[in-house]
């Protein structure tokens, strides 16, 4: 398993958030994708919806199946990783970095308080 990034914040269900002023960027962690296998297909939110934090935003499916994808923060969708569309695989690939999901901007700053940090993280996944 790769390294779980320190500067990024992680929801239970998987998720992990980078915060950069007011925008948020989604993504699923290393863990997560490792258990879907091999992606096939992601449904992404479109600019313009509105997400709330422990809803639904979009699905992934791999080989194995279809999984929910939370929205670990609540706001407004303003970019979906277009780039998925042709190439699912780089969930596997790079699920830190080319292969983020969307980025919202943040409605509820405060709403990052409940996600874990790194530490959390690795334990919730290690019990």
């Amino acid at each position: 398993m790769s390294q779980i990034p320190a500067t990024l914040r992680y929801a239970a269900s998987h998720e992990w958030v980078r915060v950069d002023n007011d925008l948020a960027t989604v993504g699923i962690t290393d863990h997560a994708q490792a258990e879907l296998s091999d992606v096939v297909y992601v449904d992404l939110p479109k600019p313009g919806a509105q997400v709330k934090a422990g809803a639904v935003a979009a699905v992934v499916e791999s080989v194995k199946a279809a999984s929910d994808i939370y929205a670990p923060i609540s706001g407004e969708v303003v970019e979906a990783n277009s780039a998925l569309a042709a190439k699912p695989e780089l969930v596997n690939q790079d699920p830190f970095g080319e292969a983020w999901l969307f980025r919202v901007k943040i409605a509820n700053a405060s709403e990052i308080d409940n996600l874990m940090d790194a530490a959390g993280y690795k334990a919730s996944i290690n019990e």
